[in-house]
């Protein structure tokens, strides 16, 4: 199975390569091959979940927050009389 897009051998080839000895080290004073990226490591990622918050948790947790204020509130009044 191949991919669409493979990507290339991130190791020179010395034969092909300038700058290469045949054991594949670099002659005094040449630069070395730059690093190769890998643009093909990992899988393609498709789905991007939204961020944030969902509409109904928000509404919950506002819900259980004016819920526990009205009883601190009651509790207040109780607590006065």
């Amino acid at each position: 199975m191949t991919h669409p897009n493979p990507t290339p051998n991130p190791d020179p080839d010395p034969d092909r390569t300038p700058g290469l000895d045949a054991g594949g080290g670099v002659p005094p004073g040449e630069t070395p091959p730059a690093e190769s990226s890998m643009p093909g490591a990992g899988p393609q990622e498709t789905h991007n979940p939204t961020t944030g918050w969902a509409k109904a948790p928000l509404a919950l947790i506002l819900l259980v927050v004016v819920l526990v204020a009205a009883l601190f509130a009651a509790m207040a009044l109780v607590i006065a009389l």
